[in-house]
């Protein structure tokens, strides 16, 4: 989470837009963009999560595991209970002798009763459960703690209605709640302003500029007593996909290159980097996730070998990822005849059918949507036959760690 080196954007507002959600504005904040694009650091920033109630999207399997996460965030029950003491009374009964008062020894003449009457009563206990949503909505009105649910595209679309309608009385009494998503089709837009319309405050996070990449290492650099030349700095703005996250990656390695983990006692001057700095990068970044797309899924025995131009012989899936590493940079949404012309472009001959492209997006898109990471690094639209990178690490992958 960027502190010294966080850089606030302050001519697009960015920080205005979203900070209104806490003067009773009664609408619920979207904050939207594409990944690494510095969405969950703006709202950090404006909602810090040792005051807000924060729950991570790609942590929630089902409805009840959202509602639970948050009662444990504000330390809350669904569940509560209220009891009546047991008691025990006795009585004395009989003739009280002369004097009228009861004696400490009982005389032989003084007439007493022998009864010990007791009543004892037995305790009750009275319990309301609550589901577990009712439970954490009542919870939040009662603290009036904002809400931020993260990576809210990786919920099930369903799912994210469901949501929405639960959390519509809480907005509409000014509770700050705030979504943050990609863009693409994963988070239907469509259907959050159907279940909410007139109350939706939609914050767009736009690419990072030129300029506002290089206020990166101009504000770091400087703290580590090392100084860095305004090539070097561009070179470095210009290939990090306009993401703040690969910018703040090529600063790290420049500083353990030099052996610098804190400001430096004598000045330490950068005068060039080389392209082994961003293949470094690419190796530690996208490997992982471009070698199980490339493996496909387990079933091999219908896979045809390849040529390529260069002479190597691979199948059709690695053929795929190849096409789409001949299309970067600028790598971010991908039409379909596109993937197919670089394909083409690649292959010596046995060029695949339509058919036979479509199929292996759709089972990359498949594979990438159940790895680990809450947002998939590429994303399918079978209806728009548009392949969307949505994360500039992979596409930076695609340029720098693989060869044509």
């Amino acid at each position: 989470m960027p502190t010294l080196t966080y850089v606030p954007r302050s001519d697009r507002n960015l920080e205005e837009q979203l900070g209104a959600a806490n003067d009773n504005l009664c609408k619920l904040v979207t904050v939207t963009g594409s990944t690494k694009s510095g969405k969950t650091v703006l709202t950090n920033r404006v909602f810090p999560r040792t005051s807000s109630v924060w729950i991570d999207g790609g942590t929630v399997k089902n409805e009840d595991d959202l509602w639970n996460f948050i009662l444990e965030q504000i330390g809350g029950y669904s569940e509560s209970s209220a009891s009546n003491d047991s008691e025990t009374t006795a009585s004395f009964t009989g003739e009280i002798g002369a004097g009228g008062q009861l004696p400490l020894i009982f005389k032989a003449e003084t007439k007493v009763g022998t009864g010990l009457e007791k009543k004892r009563g037995y305790g009750t206990e009275k319990r309301l459960a609550l589901n577990p949503r009712a439970a954490a909505i009542s919870q939040l009105r009662a603290t009036k703690r904002p809400l931020v649910i993260d990576d809210f595209h990786y919920l099930d679309r369903e799912f994210q209605g469901n949501v929405i309608r639960a959390l519509k009385p809480l907005i509409f009494d000014g509770l700050p709640v705030v979504l943050i998503a990609i863009p693409h089709r994963r988070f239907d837009t469509i259907k959050v302003e159907r279940e909410i319309t007139g109350r939706l405050q939609p914050i767009g996070i736009p690419s990072w500029s030129f300029e506002e990449l290089l206020q990166i290492p101009e504000d770091g650099f400087p703290l580590l007593n090392i100084s860095v030349s305004g090539n070097v700095v561009r070179r470095m703005a210009e290939e990090a996909y306009e993401s703040p996250h690969l910018m703040q990656e090529f600063c790290r390695v420049i500083a353990v290159d030099q052996g610098i983990k804190e400001t430096s006692r004598s000045p330490v001057v950068i005068s060039q980097i080389d392209d082994d700095l961003f293949r470094r990068v690419a190796e530690q970044t996208g490997k992982v996730i471009f070698d199980k797309l490339a493996k496909g899924p387990t079933q091999r025995s219908d896979r045809i070998p390849r040529k390529l131009k260069d002479g190597r012989v691979v199948d059709i899936y690695k053929v795929v990822l190849l096409g789409l590493a001949k299309l970067s940079p600028g790598l971010q949404t991908v039409e379909y005849e596109q993937l197919r012309g670089a394909i083409r472009d690649i292959l010596e001959d046995q060029i695949p059918a339509a058919h036979e492209v479509t199929r292996v997006v759709e089972k990359m898109a498949e594979i990438a949507s159940s790895d680990e990471a809450s947002t998939p690094v590429l994303d399918w639209d079978k209806g728009d036959r548009k392949l969307h990178i949505t994360d500039p690490f992979f596409a930076f992958f695609l340029k720098w760690g693989i060869t044509i």
